[in-house]
């Protein structure tokens, strides 16, 4: 493997065929944050227009010369792995503090991330067993371990035995109370091991955290696990298949973390509809092949089903997203995307459940922030098949948007990363978050060797990207697994954990799509700690940029009339530039007006956000 320096400020290769395209790139990099009291340019004065013909094709191959395409987002680090995980897939990521935790085939890295442009590496733990996903709950750390040679030891010699009491499958729990040197605590066996998890915080219980465990592997055998069973539940009640796992974590005795509940959240669901998916002349062969090795050791009889029924649904989720501000789940579960009441968190209850003939393969859920949306993702392929090409559908390994109306989803849009890739790039939808711009929902995605993504979907029947960063494929003449895994908002930065290559952070750069104020206001929320799996409910503090964001976005959607936006403008700054009791004053003053002004407003609900915001900081400390 090509050796790589530590840290590197990426040169971006922008393709522009014309001079306006050129124009547009030039006032993005330009672009500064502005001096205190002085207001950027309106958000209309730059174009909408997208770089033409789209940068992100024929780009160069490469590892860590790979070319690089980026609009509307400035890559400001990419750090390599250590040496023990240098060359084995990285994973899902955690953040708390200053800290970013990378999931690794072979562990889990801690990385200072306080300066973006240099991150540090604190910790790299060596602990193989796929795929170590991360989780962080205050003071502990919670790791997924699925594959047959994760060892109790976190030896890295694996597990050759059929059955042995070595092997480790399920989650592995550390005290992260200082996360530059997690302790190994105990861990959790579980049947079918831990392919995903979630953490899950009750309200109701202060004592507890709670872990939903997804296994989407074999079932290990009894005299490995007792109680394990791989039969269909009619055959047998205690059968692994066809539930989850919810684990119970004492706060003050971790070490007595047990399972507590196994909800059979798939029960009487039937298969899903399938599209018509035509295979290529290599997927052929690795079906026949399979079909003449014959099926692995520990499935179903042949001729049998899980569940006894030729016709059943999917036996696990491959991951849930839980949001405890609204007591909702969403579950994507191979042939389904489910709704799950939480509301008592150690019995989670299927209410909904929908599928879709173009999906493959539900892989993941976002909720919008207001919990008014549900956006599934569709991991068609398994992420490492090359699904973006200018021959895959759009609607393949797409998202699909849902909006959620009294518990009930309603199917509304697709949305795909556009940019055909090569057939030597594994893409498909994968793993991503809100970013927090006040008024919106604007979510950055992971799409494996497709890049990151970023797009709009405030409008659930027209999601528009506005952001993007691609490379090209790592080998210009076979298929090498790379790209981000996922890539998550975390207190002003964007972090990718790249498969192949290591970290990269990237932070956005204002366009006609976002304003500075808007990214500002993303800028002023910050989170303790992440999982994006446990969504945050977010919340804005009240600042001049929150102000100026609503705004930025009444001019931008023409939501109220020019001359009011800039009048507010204008006495919003004059107020600013008070202080005490006249700045509070001129601000109640300003809120009540903007009020009064919103009744008549074409976007009244955003120009009344902007009245409660101005009317915040008339009050705010």
């Amino acid at each position: 493997m090509r050796s790589a320096r530590p840290h590197r400020s990426p040169k971006t290769v922008l393709v522009r065929a014309t001079a306006f395209a050129a124009t547009l790139v030039a006032a993005v990099a330009c672009s500064r944050t502005p001096m205190p009291g002085v207001q950027p340019a309106p958000a209309t004065s730059m174009s909408a227009a997208a770089p033409t013909p789209d940068p992100r094709v024929g780009l160069k191959a490469g590892l860590f010369d790979a070319g690089e395409a980026a609009w509307n987002l400035r890559l400001i680090s990419t750090t390599p792995a250590p040496k023990d995980f240098l060359g084995v897939t990285n994973s899902d990521l955690a953040f708390i503090g200053k800290y970013a935790i990378q999931g690794n085939y072979n562990g889990f890295m801690v990385w200072d991330i306080s300066n973006p442009a240099r991150p540090s590496l604190k910790k790299s733990f060596l602990c193989p067993a796929s795929q170590s996903d991360v989780s962080v709950y205050g003071n502990l750390l919670f790791v997924s371990a699925e594959g047959t040679s994760g060892r109790l030891d976190c030896g890295t010699q694996g597990v050759t035995d059929t059955v042995s009491q070595e092997r480790m499958r399920g989650i592995r729990i550390f005290d992260a109370t200082d996360i530059t040197n997690p302790k190994y605590i105990t861990n959790v066996q579980t049947c079918r091991g831990s392919h995903t998890h979630t953490v899950v915080s009750d309200p109701k219980d202060a004592g507890n955290v709670y872990i939903y465990v997804s296994g989407s592997s074999r079932v290990r055998s009894p005299s490995e696990l007792p109680g394990c069973s791989g039969l269909a539940p009619d055959e047998d009640p205690n059968s692994a298949l066809f539930r989850i796992e919810v684990i119970k974590v004492p706060l003050a005795h971790p070490e007595q973390a047990a399972i507590v509940s196994s909800p059979r959240i798939f029960n009487d669901l039937t298969a899903p509809p399938r599209h018509a998916e035509v295979l290529d002349s290599a997927a052929r062969a690795r079906a026949a092949a399979r079909a003449a090795a014959g099926p692995p050791a520990g499935a179903p009889r042949p001729g049998a089903n899980p569940g006894g029924n030729r016709n059943a649904g999917p036996t696990q989720c491959h991951d849930i997203t839980v949001y405890p501000a609204i007591g909702l789940a969403g579950g994507a579960c191979g042939g389904y995307g489910l709704l799950l009441d939480i509301s008592n968190v150690a019995n989670p209850v299927r209410i909904g459940a929908v599928a879709d003939s173009n999906f493959s393969f539900w892989h993941s859920a976002t909720f919008s922030n207001d919990g008014s949306k549900i956006l599934f993702t569709d991991e068609w392929g398994g992420g490492s098949a090359p699904r973006c090409r200018s021959t895959d559908k759009m609607e393949w390994g797409a998202d699909a948007l849902f909006t959620l109306v009294d518990k009930q989803m309603t199917f509304k849009s697709y949305y795909k990363m556009p940019a055909p890739q090569t057939a030597y790039e594994n893409c498909v939808a994968h793993n991503g978050s809100l970013i927090p711009i006040p008024g919106r929902e604007v979510m950055v995605q992971a799409w494996y060797q497709g890049g990151i993504s970023i797009f709009d979907w405030t409008n659930v029947e027209k999601p528009i990207e506005i952001a993007y960063h691609d490379r090209g494929p790592i080998d210009a003449t076979k298929l090498v697994s790379g790209g981000s895994w996922s890539v998550y908002w975390y207190n002003g930065s964007i972090v990718s954990s790249e498969i192949a290559r290591g970290l990269d952070i990237y932070e956005l750069t204002p366009s006609y799509y976002l304003s500075q104020n808007e990214i500002d206001a993303a800028k002023s929320v910050h989170l303790d700690q992440l999982n994006t799996q446990e969504q945050p409910k977010l919340v804005w503090p009240a600042t001049f940029s929150l102000a100026r964001a609503y705004l930025d976005q009444l001019e931008r959607d023409r939501g109220q009339a020019p001359d009011r936006i800039t009048a507010a403008r204008a006495d919003l700054l004059a107020a600013e530039r008070m202080s005490g009791a006249a700045r509070a004053a001129a601000l109640s003053t300003l809120s009540t007006r903007l009020h009064t002004e919103a009744r008549g407003a074409r976007d009244a609900p955003k120009a009344h956000a902007l009245a409660s915001a101005v009317g915040e900081l008339a009050t705010a400390k």
